[in-house]
């Protein structure tokens, strides 16, 4: 670590909070500074932890496209890059915890005036919103040594043409527009808890940055793009506005300055007395790609208010060792030549190089008003006139309806059964994609389903306890949270967009008992009432299958004691009990993996709903298993017997044993093996060694 004061020789772990297309596709201006300050860090000490947070709303492109090869900073071994969402408490407070988080550089926001004016909502919720969580996460932790928020020049407002002195880091704030608006709204809650709570808080406030992987709706990559294709540049009203514009690598060294010498609770200004006119801008663009100006600009209709001139006193930022080095020429240069030479860094991007892009909230991610018509739009056969909104126009087909295809999202990416779902997936050729969001968090789910648009949801998610159920008991709190909230809520969830819900759900909530007597070959049917309650895993799981009831587009699938061909997977029932010194022995019905996960595809397929009883047909037990594990794998296999009032001496909660009815699932899927003969075709034959 460079530098100063308290940081200086100690470890410092930092948290990067960018936004959608960060470091890959520099979208938002802000988002570009944060592109280049990742360059940086390869001047701290080897040791210096460097864990990433990209924000991840359904606003956020599906328009952008991942570069052929990873950033040279990806292949860091200090860098850790985490997809997820600002605005979520639980994973940014886990980030904080499990990487040691010190030093925060907050980046991410929506930024784009034009897009603030057509979809302000957004902008209030991620740049307001996500601050107050990073914040607040901030204050329980209590473990961050410096919180930089980045914010715009844009918050001071219009400065007057004839100004000769700009605004200084005490003046006034008057936003213009939805986006200034909420990144001051943002800057008041920095302030209010740094004094509030003592948080180390330091506030930047920039002028306009360009450079190499900028997002094309920024001003200078768009007129480059579309010099590139021989495309009228528009400009806005009669492009007499006065902007500032830094060089990124310029803007990165100045966070590095703030960040070591930079003094708690002030703001720095990041800017350039080097001002240019819109049209200055656009001229420079046509000299670089040799276009006579006259034919090759356009003017167009002004946006709803354009300030006429932003303009920042430096001087603070320069006492500390920072200046621009990077002249006007020199970085717009390097700029074209970057885009020269990537064309197709970002796809298609037609609906970001309209005159008056609108971003348009759909499912699924970012699109842009009238991207279908962007020649008619901005060809340079046009003649000079004002522009309006263009709506694309309908297209008719005479061919049938396509049915959709399947799209999975599968929630518990790093359990056992979402593991296996996703795999099933890959082999079928069936789309799916991991949920990011937590399943009490709302906010996080909706932004999965309108980020993945899919055509069923898959929820194998929640609390069994490692390394068993009696975890459970000692954290009640934590096992209502994910197994009834969270449960409830996805369901809800799908409710609204009109998504079945295959929810894997547990066979412990019951008993023997005397209507279904061990031996007897009486299963409990799907519409018995469950009956048992030794457990506190199992009491969750019998309240949440009870209140998913009332929700039409759920089919619950009552796994017992699974087993897979597996047989290392220490969650694999088989494993388990070969590995213990002592069992009981009594006949249960079990569920075999690898048959019945892929019948649940089937299911979602021919959306079936309900409760159904999610095990092979019969029963086994204890012994019968590890007979079979003793024939075909190990000869010299041994074991012993206990008792269940043995048993209860070593256990916390009392177990379930049952047997269930699975007449439905097998009139449903008639091919349907019995549990001993599923156990021997997908357990042991494969693993056969005897």
């Amino acid at each position: 670590m460079r530098s100063t004061a308290k940081n200086a020789g100690k470890f410092v772990s930092f948290l990067f909070c960018l936004c959608d297309g960060f470091v890959v596709h520099a979208q938002e201006h802000s988002h570009h500074r944060s592109r280049r300050f990742h360059r940086l860090p390869r001047r701290e000490p080897p040791h210096t932890n460097l864990p990433s947070l990209q924000n991840r709303r359904p606003r956020q492109a599906r328009l952008l496209l991942q570069p052929q090869e990873p950033q040279p900073f990806q292949k860091l071994p200090n860098f850790k890059f985490v997809k997820g969402d600002i605005a979520s408490a639980d994973l940014v407070n886990h980030l904080l915890i499990t990487e040691g988080i010190d030093t925060i550089m907050h980046f991410a926001a929506q930024t784009h005036v034009d897009n603030s004016f057509g979809n302000s909502f957004e902008f209030t919720k991620n740049n307001i919103y996500g601050t107050h969580v990073l914040l607040e996460a901030c204050k329980v932790t209590g473990q961050v040594k410096r919180f930089i928020h980045v914010s715009t020049d844009e918050v001071y407002g219009e400065t007057d043409e004839d100004a000769l002195v700009g605004n200084h880091e005490a003046s006034q704030l008057l936003p213009t527009n939805p986006y200034s608006a909420t990144k001051a709204g943002a800057e008041m809650l920095v302030m209010a808890y740094g004094r509030s709570y003592g948080l180390p808080v330091i506030t930047t406030r920039g002028n306009n940055v360009y450079g190499p992987n900028q997002f094309p709706e920024k001003l200078i990559p768009k007129f480059i793009l579309l010099a590139m294709r021989g495309k009228v540049l528009p400009i806005h009203g009669d492009g007499s506005n006065v902007r500032s514009y830094l060089y990124c690598e310029d803007v990165a060294e100045a966070f590095e300055v703030i960040l070591h010498k930079g003094e708690v609770g002030h703001v720095y200004n990041i800017g350039t007395k080097k001002e240019r006119r819109v049209n200055d801008v656009a001229r420079d663009v046509c000299k670089l790609f040799g276009m006579d100006p006259e034919a090759s600009i356009k003017f167009v209709e002004n946006r709803p208010f354009n300030d006429q001139r932003y303009f920042l006193d430096d001087e603070k930022l320069k006492k500390l060792g920072w200046s621009e080095r990077t002249t006007w020429e020199e970085g717009l240069k390097k700029t074209m030549e970057w885009y020269t030479q990537n064309p197709e860094w970002w796809g298609d991007v037609s609906g970001a190089l309209l005159p008056h892009p609108r971003m348009l909230m759909m499912p699924g991610g970012r699109h842009f008003d009238g991207s279908d018509e962007i020649s008619s739009a901005v060809s340079a056969s046009d003649k000079p006139s004002q522009t309006h909104m263009v709506v694309p126009s309908a297209r008719s087909s005479t061919s049938a309806p396509q049915k959709p295809s399947l799209k999975f999202l599968i929630y518990g990416k790093t359990g056992w059964i979402g593991g296996l779902l996703g795999k099933l997936c890959e082999k079928q050729g069936i789309a799916y994609e991991y949920g990011k969001g937590r399943l009490e968090d709302r906010a996080s789910l909706l932004q999965d389903v309108m980020s993945v648009k899919p055509t069923h949801v898959f929820n194998s998610a929640g609390v069994t306890g490692r390394p068993n159920v009696d975890w459970c008991e000692s954290h009640k709190a934590e096992t209502i949270r994910a197994n009834v909230a969270g449960t409830l809520t996805l369901a809800d969830v799908c409710r609204e967009h009109g998504l079945l819900m295959m929810n894997f759900a547990t066979g412990c909530i019951f008993e023997y008992d005397e209507k279904h007597p061990e031996g007897s070959g009486v299963g409990f049917k799907e519409e018995d009432t469950p009956n048992f309650t030794g457990s506190f895993y199992s009491k969750t799981k019998a309240m949440v299958e009870e209140l998913l009831k009332e929700f039409d587009n759920v089919c619950t699938l009552r796994v017992r004691m699974p087993i897979s061909s597996d047989l290392n997977n220490p969650r694999n029932f088989i494993t388990k009990i070969s590995r213990y010194n002592k069992v009981v022995n009594i006949p249960n019905s079990m569920t075999v993996l690898d048959e019945l996960l892929p019948i649940s595809i089937e299911m979602a397929k021919r959306n079936l709903k309900g409760i159904w009883n999610f095990t092979n047909p019969g029963v086994v037990s204890h012994n019968e298993i590890l007979e079979m594990y003793r024939d075909y794998i190990n000869p010299d296999f041994k074991w012993a017997n206990f008792t269940l009032e043995e048993q209860a001496k070593v256990i916390v909660a009392p177990r379930s044993n049952n047997e269930m009815d699975a007449s439905k699932l097998k009139k449903e899927f008639p091919e349907l093996l019995s549990i001993k003969e599923s156990l021997i075709k997908y357990a042991f034959e494969p693993n056969k060694k005897t």
